[in-house]
């Protein structure tokens, strides 16, 4: 399984939505906080592009001879309709600095120098150091994993839900008539949320999350795609 720093490090270098908190902006808009681009240096440092005119730039332009702490909140919610569609969050602490002549022009880039960070996802609650969220790199399907999904959930959704016969002892908790749907992808493997009930939404609805390991991690698009291949074929013998 991905590791907390791992799982960490994806959120960052993911599309999801983030903002980033700081004293005396508690009644700024979230679109006034939410940083336009991400990236990670070499020593863990996050680097956020903001417009120049932003209110986080402004703080921290006035704040340069003092430590400005901050928190970077990010949230994932699943790219496809699913009950219960926030697959996690991570939450970044540190202080803020602003990096002259970084970004385009028009926008300001700052730094946020990680001191802890903590991660509450589909694989549990843990907290991550920054030497090891410095050194862990991100899963290599973050990039096409929203496109992935949707394209199994549109065009694959047969077979998707043709993995009910691989629960072993937990196939009776799921049906071939109950609706399936691919909530999580990474190198290690898939997670299929199995909904039972009249609807999304309904009372009478139990939902439940199955993982689906690959044999072994696969690098690529191309490794993944023979692993799935793989994968629905078991699930047809």
């Amino acid at each position: 399984m991905p590791s907390a720093a791992e799982r960490t490090r994806t959120l960052v270098q993911s599309t999801c939505s983030a903002v980033l908190l700081v004293p005396g902006l508690e009644s700024a808009r979230p679109e006034q906080l939410s940083p336009e681009a991400r990236s990670v240096g070499r020593d863990g440092d996050v680097f956020l592009a903001f417009p120049a005119a932003s209110p986080v730039v402004r703080t921290a332009t006035h704040a340069q001879d003092d430590d400005l702490p901050a928190v970077l909140e990010i949230t994932d919610v699943a790219p496809v309709s699913v009950p219960n569609r926030i697959r996690g969050r991570a939450w970044l602490s540190g202080w803020i600095t602003c990096v002259p002549g970084v970004a385009e022009p028009g926008h300001m880039m700052l730094r946020l120098e990680l001191g802890e960070a903590s991660v509450d996802d589909l694989w549990g609650a843990e907290r991550v150091e920054p030497g090891a969220f410095a050194e862990a790199d991100p899963d290599p399907l973050v990039e096409y994993e929203a496109d992935l999904l949707q394209h199994l959930h549109s065009g694959h959704g047969d077979q998707v839900r043709s993995l009910w016969r691989l629960l072993g002892e937990r196939r009776e908790a799921a049906g071939p008539d109950d609706r399936a749907v691919p909530l999580a992808l990474d190198r290690f493997g898939l997670r299929v949320r199995f909904t039972h009930g009249r609807g999304e939404g309904s009372l009478a609805d139990r939902s439940f999350d199955a993982r689906f390991e690959f044999p072994e991690p696969v690098r690529n698009v191309v490794g993944l795609r023979r692993a799935m291949h793989r994968l629905f074929d078991a699930a047809e013998e």
